[in-house]
């Protein structure tokens, strides 16, 4: 867990996860932060491995997977979802307190001004 503070006062705590597979910090051994995302050891390995281009077991489908193992990993990626949409609504609070119009804003999204201020516009 994480505490999140703003402007000096506790606002919540924070499970995080990582943002490849889903797992929470207690599921794993270790966590490595970047911006708005985290990548676990389990992962790190992963990629090590298909960087030395050593076989790799591939993940499995969607399709091959029982239900349960779907319902823990629908459940682990909407976790992460909720993790970069905090980061996400980071950045616009601290590009709108450098004067960046949501005109900028939303063109960076990929959306309108006008979406842009309806997502964000409480974030202050």
């Amino acid at each position: 867990m994480m505490t999140v503070r703003r402007r000096g006062r506790v606002e919540a705590q924070v499970e995080r996860r990582c943002s490849f597979c889903g797992k929470s910090d207690a599921e794993v051994d270790r966590l490595v932060a970047g911006p708005g995302a985290y990548i676990c050891n389990d992962c790190v390995g992963l990629a090590e491995q298909l960087l030395a281009k050593e076989g790799v077991a591939s993940f499995i489908s969607v399709d091959e997977s029982s239900d349960e193992e779907l319902l823990v990993r629908m459940a682990r990626l909407d976790a992460s979802r909720e993790q970069v949409e905090r980061a996400v609504r980071d950045h616009v609070r601290a590009l709108r307190k450098r004067k960046i119009s949501w005109e900028r804003i939303g063109r960076a999204l990929g959306v309108s001004r006008q979406t842009a201020w309806e997502r964000f516009a409480d974030e202050r």
